[in-house]
């Protein structure tokens, strides 16, 4: 029997994508792909504790069981043979069928073992050294050059599941933004004055990774440009780690405003939904906007060549270094000039761009109430 053949039987498959929610994103389209590849097929979502909040969001995953892996970079407390031999217990007998997803500097093996031992009968994944028998089915990448000619996540993941015999229609990422969500950040947004046809931006100057974050001082005055000279309303988005950054760009203008810590992953789908350009890091705002469609201005630090924006208008902008794809979460170099070297003004250019022409800006209104800067709390 056919390696597809022995795939379409599978009617209950679990896909396992253990690290963040921006490598879960990019791996929107190989899911959608298993799901519609078989009728009445049932797939189920292996994820880490981050990645099962957004898991919750796909639309295409049935059911979503959290799981800190210990041989992920960030492990999880507690036992760690005990919480794997708890997970194999879980999972016996329930699946049919496992796909494993992996950046490509990641072993599938620790996985593949657990998913043996809990007798799911096929096994697939990435994988650079001979499986033997951990996985029934693998697409090799013994040879490949991981610093030249990686593919990009989105399409590597892609590969692996058409080596399974599923294709999907649409190769765009996904995910479904809820009703509420879009309700609470349209109230959120009205109450600033941004009301449905008002052209605003999202900056986003967050990313779990030191290298990955353009200058602060540097996006300020990007910032303060868009804001001042461009006519733009700009919504600061972030997490709790970005609000001393958020606060100091919402104080670059009056137009400017933030929200950083003040809304949910879901809220944050629908802010970017909203938005007319998304100018992110190379994190999971970029991704997000991607998966809702909105344009965005990435800029891309390069400690990695295969996470740019996938299947919207987009810019990557980064200064060439002879120390690109170090793949470190500190610059080793210490000079992380493959960003600080971008101008802002290369910033504001990606901005113009891409600013749709049917929404060009108006000039900025008077500053709130109070001063200069509007902060948000939850």
């Amino acid at each position: 029997m056919s390696t597809a053949a022995r795939w379409a039987s599978a009617r209950s498959v679990l896909a396992v994508r253990l690290d963040g929610m921006g490598d879960l994103l990019m791996t929107t389209p190989a899911l959608r792909a298993l799901k519609e590849a078989a009728p009445h097929r049932r797939v189920v979502l292996l994820a880490s504790p981050a990645g099962a909040a957004l898991g919750r969001l796909l639309p295409f995953v049935d059911e979503v069981l959290p799981f800190a892996a210990p041989w992920m970079k960030q492990p999880g407390a507690g036992d760690s043979a005990t919480r794997t031999a708890g997970l194999i217990d879980a999972i016996r007998g329930r699946f049919d069928a496992a796909v494993i997803f992996t950046v490509f500097s990641q072993s599938a093996l620790p996985a593949a073992t657990a998913l043996m031992l809990a007798d799911v009968p096929l096994r697939a994944a990435h994988c650079r050294e001979n499986p033997y028998d951990l996985l029934t089915d693998w697409v090799s990448e013994r040879d490949l050059d991981v610093h030249a000619g990686v593919r990009h996540e989105v399409q590597r993941q892609l590969d692996l599941v058409a080596a399974l015999g599923a294709a999907p229609a649409d190769t765009r990422l996904q995910l479904a933004v809820p009703d509420a969500a879009r309700t609470a950040i349209a109230a959120r947004l009205a109450a600033l004055g941004l009301l449905p046809a008002t052209p605003f931006l999202v900056v986003h100057p967050g990313a779990t990774a030191p290298s990955r974050r353009y200058p602060v001082e540097l996006l300020r005055e990007a910032v303060t440009t868009l804001a001042r000279d461009d006519g733009w309303r700009i919504v600061v988005a972030g997490g709790d780690d970005d609000r001393v950054a958020a606060e100091s760009l919402a104080a670059a203008a009056p137009s400017v405003v933030s929200l950083a810590g003040a809304l949910d992953l879901a809220e944050v789908a629908a802010l970017l939904e909203r938005a007319d350009v998304v100018v992110a890091n190379n994190s999971l705002a970029a991704h997000l906007a991607a998966a809702v469609g909105t344009p965005v201005c990435d800029l891309y630090a390069l400690t990695n060549p295969q996470h740019t924006p996938w299947g919207v208008a987009h810019r990557v902008l980064n200064h060439d270094v002879e120390c690109r794809y170090c793949f470190k979460s500190v610059c080793p170099e210490r000079h992380h000039r493959c960003l600080a070297a971008v101008a802002p003004q290369e910033v504001v250019r990606a901005v113009r761009e891409l600013a749709p022409a049917s929404r060009r800006t108006s000039p900025p209104p008077p500053a709130p109430a109070g001063g200069a800067s509007l902060s948000l709390a939850a």
